[in-house]
């Protein structure tokens, strides 16, 4: 597939300036301090929720799930004590879900609802990573217990509520997923450098290729944009000869913009419904947002 890619930002995040100009975008710095922040989730208003994973692995330490609200700059623990809390989800109804790698399960918990009340929606899974949830419920989440290995074991599900399903089988690293209002999917495949697409007829296609390292990934509410990040260099800024990336793609005319070049390790990124973005940076433990100067900001529930 012929790319077709347009420079409009190389804001260098090296020293985490508090705001950065570029053409299209402001980009700034709206959390700071944390520790491998790692899945992010925008809803309406001006909370997102993310996770920190500062010992993965580790049951009962202080790996959590978070809110921040971008304007104060305060956060609030939604779950702690989870071993490895990784990618983010929300349904219809505002209700959180999170994949829990090395745990092997993904876990549902209102934000408004205590710490404690977090269940447990699916177990006995193989190193579940992203996770999504359609505008019926369904969820959809990816399974990565062979990274790097074609024909394995690493598959892409949807669960229903009752029966898990298994859509997709054998790409070497399906990291993160998201679906569109049709029930489309989109997911990024980091060892083989992809970005794949299945349809509601279950045919699975090649959106991307030739990436380097695709890890998050995001979609707009209205489906016309793609969002995605690039780690080819993890821990390695800009300034010193990182080339990771935010990017951006018209799914209709399918060119893509970079959004943000020189960020050390934007591991995820997320697009709230008024088109502003976050990512999380892993290494340098902050959130970026990302506002693109002539798309006014409204919250708008298309539903």
């Amino acid at each position: 597939m012929k790319q077709t890619t347009r420079i409009l930002t190389l804001g260098v995040l090296a020293a985490f300036c508090s705001s950065a100009l570029a053409d299209d975008y402001t980009t700034k710095v709206v959390a700071r301090g944390l520790t491998r922040p790692t899945g992010i989730l925008a809803l309406g208003g001006d909370t997102i929720y993310f996770t920190e994973v500062p010992t993965p692995g580790v049951g009962g330490g202080l790996n959590g799930v978070k809110a921040l609200n971008v304007k104060s700059g305060k956060t609030r623990v939604i779950h702690i004590g989870e071993p490895e809390p990784t990618n983010l989800a929300a349904d219809r109804h505002g209700n959180l879900y999170w994949t829990c790698k090395s745990a092997g399960v993904i876990l549902e918990q209102s934000p408004s609802k205590p710490q404690s009340t977090a269940v447990v929606v699916l177990g006995n899974l193989s190193k579940p990573s992203g996770v999504a949830v359609d505008r019926w419920g369904d969820i959809y989440f990816t399974q990565v217990p062979t990274p790097g290995v074609p024909g394995g074991l690493n598959s892409v599900s949807v669960f229903d509520g009752d029966v898990t399903t298994v859509l997709h089988v054998g790409e070497p690293e399906p990291t993160d997923i998201v679906v569109d209002r049709d029930g489309d999917l989109y997911w990024t495949c980091k060892s083989a450098g992809v970005i794949l697409r299945q349809d509601n007829d279950g045919i699975t296609t090649v959106l991307v290729k030739d990436l380097p390292k695709p890890t998050g990934i995001a979609i707009d509410r209205q489906g016309r944009n793609l969002y995605w990040t690039e780690v080819p260099n993890p821990g390695v800024s800009g300034a010193n000869g990182g080339t990771n990336k935010v990017v951006e793609m018209n799914l209709r005319t399918k060119v893509t913009k970079i959004v943000n070049s020189g960020d050390p390790e934007p591991t995820d990124v997320t697009v709230a419904r008024d088109g502003t973005l976050y990512w999380t940076c892993g290494s340098a433990g902050v959130i970026v947002e990302a506002r693109e100067k002539r798309r006014p900001r409204f919250d708008r529930d298309d539903d």
